[in-house]
């Protein structure tokens, strides 16, 4: 946890001990009263908090904000609806890395039943998001969706924006050979473990989506959408 954060609502009263983050300035930053660490709002500004107090049930926090918001990520990705255990590691590390949105949708190779798990339903993956901004030194935690069929999805997400979509079998280009302005707004597509059908590639195709591959090798989901991610924000000159 390289960065501490904290809701809107969070900051002008105490920290409970029992916190995850309570427990990560005591316990890890060994912070003690007078000290400061660096935190943040989720989706604001970056800041430098002192501990003021230290109590037997709370520990209470000034706040220097010291950095505007940042701006939201121009990288969308769309991945088929996984295991919820690939699905926390995308959450955490396409946070890390980046990403404006996460659309975690149901494809005809999909498991319905993936969509009942308590990652979701208890709102769990939250928690996977923030991970992945504190490691990051970010603030910025992407949009979630899950659930929502493949063909809606592209649909609301296609208009004026670079569409691609990874693909083993069928593509057309390597995906570190397309154009991809550093100025626009892309929309990656990655299939779920059991990848793409002829349906999910022909609903792709209907909705202007570029088929690219990441080379020869049958990658994992998780690994997939690292690399791709990664690939991309570097084609646009993001650090």
């Amino acid at each position: 946890m390289n960065l501490v954060l904290f809701a809107h609502n969070e900051t002008d009263q105490p920290l409970a001990r029992s916190d995850r983050r309570a427990l990560h300035i005591l316990d890890v930053l060994r912070r003690q009263t007078g000290e400061s660490f660096d935190g943040g709002l989720v989706n604001g500004p970056r800041g430098k908090a002192t501990v003021v107090r230290i109590g037997a049930d709370v520990i209470e926090l000034s706040w220097v904000w010291e950095s505007a918001s940042p701006p939201p990520e121009p990288v969308t990705v769309i991945v088929g609806l996984t295991r919820p255990q690939t699905a926390r590691d995308i959450l955490r590390d396409a946070t890390t890395l980046g990403v404006g949105a996460l659309h975690f949708v149901q494809t005809e190779k999909s498991d319905p039943n993936y969509a009942q798990s308590t990652l979701w339903s208890s709102g769990e993956w939250r928690r996977h998001v923030l991970a992945g901004a504190e490691q990051a030194f970010s603030t910025r935690i992407p949009e979630v969706y899950f659930g929502r069929p493949l063909a809606p999805t592209v649909v609301a997400l296609s208009a004026d924006a670079t569409l691609v979509a990874l693909d083993n079998y069928e593509a057309t280009a390597p995906l570190g050979t397309l154009p991809i302005s550093a100025n626009a707004r892309v929309v990656l597509a990655i299939g779920g473990e059991r990848g793409w059908s002829a349906g999910d590639r022909q609903t792709l195709r209907d909705h202007r989506f570029t088929l690219a591959s990441l080379g020869p090798r049958v990658l994992r989901t998780e690994t997939a959408v690292v690399a791709a991610l990664a690939l991309t924000r570097s084609q646009m000159g993001l650090t």
